[in-house]
């Protein structure tokens, strides 16, 4: 399969949604049985709201794969998520960051093992991400989920495991890994040549890393 037979496009139609939606039941309802009410997933107009936006992609006209970006949450960390830090965190420093979190990343069965539908879709989230002038990625992971993506954010994209949560969004007992991405610090690296997937995700957008603004150390 070629690189271009696979497509990208943010979700802002009611066409889209239901394309997004046939992922979600595909893999998050029927698979996993992580989600109860399917409609809840994405809003009836999902281009009005502001801080999520969803990107599907599509082998030919067929939807394959679904990830979503939080704009702008809180960073705090509530007691209910029964959350374990496993390195030492400046708080401070992070509330000063410009957070994302990447969640619902999901692949349709078929199409799992095909890394350039992954890229494409990452491709999508760190192009919105940039442009947008944000500076961190937060995700999790889940431990024993025989479909995690953990090998491929940590050793090829450079996510940092921090800690772990047992709680959250999704009906599922697993423990939640929480990993991060220092988005200018993972693109300094790849233009150093450490990290080639990196560099054809930032292909295109040299200048608006090079515009990030520069933060604080958050390890201690």
């Amino acid at each position: 399969m070629k690189l271009t037979d696979i497509t990208t496009r943010k979700v802002v139609t009611a066409d889209d949604r239901a394309a997004a939606l046939q992922v979600v039941r595909e893999v998050y309802q029927d698979e996993k049985q992580w989600v109860r009410d399917l409609d809840r997933e994405i809003p009836p107009d999902p281009a009005e709201v502001e801080n999520f936006s969803w990107f599907i992609a599509l082998v030919g006209d067929r939807p394959v794969g679904l990830i979503r970006l939080w704009y702008d949450f809180s960073i705090e960390l509530p007691e209910e998520l029964d959350v374990t830090l496993e390195r030492p965190i400046d708080l401070d420093a992070a509330r000063s960051c410009r957070w994302v979190e990447v969640g619902r990343f999901m692949i349709v069965p078929e199409h799992r093992k095909n890394w350039k539908v992954v890229m494409q879709l990452m491709k999508a989230a760190v192009t919105e991400v940039v442009d947008r002038g944000y500076t961190h990625f937060i995700t999790d992971v889940y431990e024993g989920d025989p479909h995690s993506p953990l090998q491929f954010h940590t050793r090829v994209l450079g996510f940092e495991r921090i800690g772990t949560h047992r709680f959250g969004e999704l009906d599922c007992d697993a423990l939640r890994i929480i990993l991060i991405l220092d988005l200018a610090r993972a693109y300094r690296r790849a233009k150093d040549k450490r990290n080639k997937m990196f560099r054809e995700l930032a292909a295109g957008l040299h200048d608006k890393f090079e515009k990030l603004p520069k933060t604080a150390e958050l390890f201690r």
